[in-house]
């Protein structure tokens, strides 16, 4: 499904997508100090999320209108993500996140993003 590896340029960083298969997807998110991805959720997508190396910050929200939920997140620790959960993350050093997840790439809804994206 794709060439793999495959490196995808961010504004937070990138992702190295090192497995797609129509069952499941790998990646390694490269968060860059200081970056956070978009306020977010999957309607089907389904995701696990490990921290390879570096700090974050694990943000969920219960609901939509709720406060979120913050966390640190840091080497060793992991995270399931099951859609719909709102989730962000936000790196306090340059950090990697390994993902596995099922395969809906574009099932994203992007709440608010800092970068502009839609």
């Amino acid at each position: 499904m794709g060439d793999v590896p495959r490196r995808v340029e961010k504004p937070w960083g990138y992702e190295l997508i090192w497995a797609h298969t129509d069952r499941y997807v790998g990646k390694v998110l490269h968060v860059k100090a200081g970056h956070l991805l978009s306020i977010q959720y999957h309607n089907r997508k389904d995701e696990t999320m490990h921290v390879l190396s570096g700090e974050l910050i694990l943000r969920t929200w219960p609901t939509r209108d709720a406060a979120p939920v913050e966390r640190a997140f840091r080497r060793g620790d992991s995270v399931h993500i099951p859609a719909p959960t709102i989730h962000q993350i936000e790196a306090v050093t340059d950090s990697d996140v390994l993902e596995a997840s099922t395969p809906e790439l574009d099932d994203l809804v992007r709440i608010t993003d800092r970068y502009g994206r839609s």
